[in-house]
């Protein structure tokens, strides 16, 4: 399921790491393409089960790309820190990144769109409602542009991940000077 990259350096094949990450972070960006010309959008989402989901609403710009090519790819990146070094030419940043490729489509049963929303609800805003989602709110609730909610995934086909570690006597603080640094290596 990994697709191999070039800086195998960087190459993260830890799943247990993968799945940490893909859980907690935030946003994710949606790529898609279709008549050759290029779309990504932020989502917010849940990983379940090798998949990505995410919501949105029925018409527009996302999904009229999706009904006209079903093959997207999905980036979740999040950034720790600038690392330093004495020479500029080898600075560097603490990350982690994952690319997710698959083929997009609808979640069809309200139980599974239901069963979505409510972890998105438990990631975005955990402890906040006291009952779980309702399957009737979400089966009637439409936008004040009167458009339904729907649940999409991208099942995940294959994927990448880079990470490069945080180094805590390297990360970069704002006010640090090069001095600063080089007077904690003499130490």
């Amino acid at each position: 399921m990994y697709s191999s990259m070039r800086l195998k350096l960087r190459e993260c094949n830890d799943e247990a790491a993968i799945q940490h990450f893909l859980e907690r972070a935030e946003t994710g960006f949606l790529g898609l393409s279709a008549d050759d010309v290029p779309y990504v959008v932020p989502l917010n989402f849940v990983w379940r089960e090798n998949t990505i989901y995410f919501h949105g609403a029925s018409e527009g710009r996302k999904a009229d790309y999706m009904r006209t090519n079903a093959q997207g790819c999905f980036t979740v990146s999040q950034s720790y820190g600038t690392l330093t070094s004495p020479v500029p030419a080898h600075i560097d940043t603490a990350y982690m990144s994952v690319m997710l490729f698959g083929r997009l489509s609808t979640v069809d049963t309200l139980e599974e769109s239901t069963a979505v929303m409510q972890a998105m609800i438990d990631k975005y805003m955990p402890g906040f409602y006291h009952q779980p989602l309702a399957a009737q709110h979400l089966d009637k609730y439409r936008s004040s542009l009167g458009s339904r909610t729907i649940i999409y995934k991208l099942t995940v086909e294959s994927m990448s991940a880079k990470s490069n570690a945080v180094q805590e006597e390297m990360l970069f603080r704002p006010g640090m000077t090069l001095r600063d640094q080089n007077t904690k290596h003499e130490h």
